[in-house]
């Protein structure tokens, strides 16, 4: 694809890489097989290929409008599109660069307060826990977008003791909203990975990962953000932590993009390239103990996996927990369309609600006719967004299991 940047871009860095990935475009429309917004819309405008389009004509020049804003808006950043496309586009970074440039330029006409809320709020944790409780408590008040997203009380899963002896130490990155959505979540990866001889260091002082901020058009929070988790993280590492565990697949990416993130800062590149390097899902801590990994009792063997998107195309580790709850002694059910986003992606059940819905309802179309009793997933978006419709339980896998 040829192009012909703007002046405002064309010898910045980021215009580099978004010539880059112009260029390797050919085209070709395999994309659009797999895209869950073309595939509902049937818009051209509404596929990876035509929104690679639309970013180019703003680079190039273009002046943006709504049209280009609402066609961005509406991508799930999913990624399915790169694990389809013969060539590499990292279709994904383009969508960032493009939302950036635009959210600058264009001014929102509509949700406005609550991209706000989403980039200044919900990303301070405390600060969102009890605004959560006050949510609760006052249901009937809360706009109905946002009631319908309201995760029942879980009870409190206590912390686990510290392993009598451990083979080594990882740092946990407990994020932003996760600990008051899903709050079993937390305890029960430490629980699991003391199990397996594996320290779980809390650092308090770390916060969110950045991809909320990062998705919205706004990179130098999410940079900020970066460097403040680094900060956080950097004297565990120093003291020989192996790794930062995320158990939030969405999360993960974010951390394992830290690199590219922070490339250009001279203080923290090589710290970030660190993290991203050492970045792991709780999967890959277990591997190594797999025979020992056995199913917690209390929980129905007959099960499906929903494979986050994050976790499927973005980390390339489609297929590792299945295996390891197979070998567990689960029975996965077969799940249609395995490849095609559940509606969450991060703030996009909230922002496209009616997409979001009408994509939840295809993802559980797809799980439920095979009959599973409970429904594992690896992100805490995936699993309030499709605990909110489905007629089972939905929880993260970690839960599931225990190591004998």
């Amino acid at each position: 694809m040829q192009t012909h940047l703007a002046d405002f871009i064309r010898d910045s860095d980021t215009g580099r890489e978004a010539e880059r990935i112009l260029r390797s475009c050919t085209h070709c429309g395999f994309c659009l097989a797999t895209c869950p917004t073309y595939q509902e819309l049937g818009d051209e405008l509404d596929s990876p290929r035509g929104r690679i389009y639309l970013v180019k004509q703003v680079l190039e020049g273009a002046e943006p409008g709504e049209v280009t804003q609402r066609h961005l808006d509406r991508c799930l950043s999913c990624r399915a599109c790169e694990s389809t496309c013969p060539s590499g586009v990292q279709y994904a970074r383009l969508a960032d660069i493009g939302r950036e440039v635009i959210e600058g330029r264009v001014p929102r006409r509509r949700d406005r307060l609550l991209r706000w809320f989403l980039c200044r709020v919900a990303v301070r944790r405390h600060l969102f826990a009890g605004l959560l409780t006050l949510a609760r408590m006052a249901r009937p008040l809360v706009p109905a977008r946002l009631r319908h997203g309201l995760p029942p009380v879980a009870p409190r899963t206590r912390w686990p003791d510290p392993p009598a002896s451990s083979q080594e130490r990882v740092v946990l990155l407990e994020g932003c909203v996760q600990p008051a959505m899903t709050p079993a979540t937390h305890p029960e990866t430490a629980r699991l990975l003391g199990e397996a001889g594996i320290e779980t260091v809390r650092v308090p002082a770390a916060g969110c990962c950045g991809a909320l901020a990062q998705h919205l058009g706004h990179a130098e929070q999410a940079r900020r953000q970066a460097r403040q988790n680094i900060d956080a993280w950097w004297p565990q590492i120093e003291a020989g932590a192996a790794a930062v565990v995320a158990n939030a697949s969405g999360c993960a990416l974010q951390l394992a993009d830290y690199g590219r993130l922070l490339t250009n800062d001279p203080a923290y590149a090589e710290k970030a390239r660190k993290i991203s390097k050492i970045t792991r899902d709780p999967v890959e801590l277990l591997e190594a103990d797999a025979a020992r990994v056995k199913a917690r009792e209390g929980f129905p063997r007959r099960i499906a996996f929903h494979a986050p998107c994050t976790l499927r195309h973005g980390r390339g580790l489609h297929g590792r927990i299945e295996t390891l709850l197979h070998r567990a002694g689960f029975e996965l059910t077969p799940v249609g369309e395995p490849h095609s986003c559940c509606g969450s992606a991060g703030s996009y059940s909230l922002l496209q609600p009616e997409l979001a819905d009408r994509l939840r309802r295809r993802k559980l179309d797809n799980i439920e006719p095979a009959g599973p009793e409970l429904i594992a997933t690896a992100n805490v978006g995936c699993q309030t967004h499709l605990g909110a419709a489905s007629q089972v339980p939905v929880r993260h896998w970690v839960e599931l299991v225990k190591i004998c």
